[in-house]
């Protein structure tokens, strides 16, 4: 899978990523740092990325129909979270094959101890 990280994630969750062999894009080392949500939606749609964020806007499946997407996942972090439990949470999510090579058209929001998963409409 080929995953888009939002700017507000470290750059150290891609090493994460690869360790599972994903393929990683970084916004910020592709000329959209400091976008708006929608243009960062956009890129990850038009090119087939996976959306990786902290942003829980990317959560409004109104705004954001996972059936649109290559998938998205919202890291829902505890407040001052450290790179440390970031990692933590997304490596949580990544021994999960079951639910991550089902992303397409998905979104899944993931919190400490449990992953929710929806749907389009």
């Amino acid at each position: 899978m080929h995953f888009l990280i939002d700017e507000d994630l470290p750059r150290s969750i891609a090493s994460v990523l690869r360790k599972y062999n994903h393929a990683v894009t970084d916004v910020r080392d592709i000329g959209l740092r400091g976008s708006t949500d929608a243009e960062i939606a956009a890129h990850a749609r038009r090119h087939g990325l996976c959306l990786l964020s902290g942003d829980m806007g990317f959560a409004d499946i109104r705004n954001y129909p996972p059936e649109q997407y290559a998938g998205i996942i919202v890291l829902h972090l505890p407040s001052g979270a450290t790179s440390p439990i970031i990692l933590s949470l997304l490596d949580s999510l990544l021994t999960r094959t079951d639910i991550v090579t089902d992303l397409n058209g998905k979104l899944a929001i993931v919190e400490r101890g449990r992953v929710r998963i929806r749907k389009g409409t």
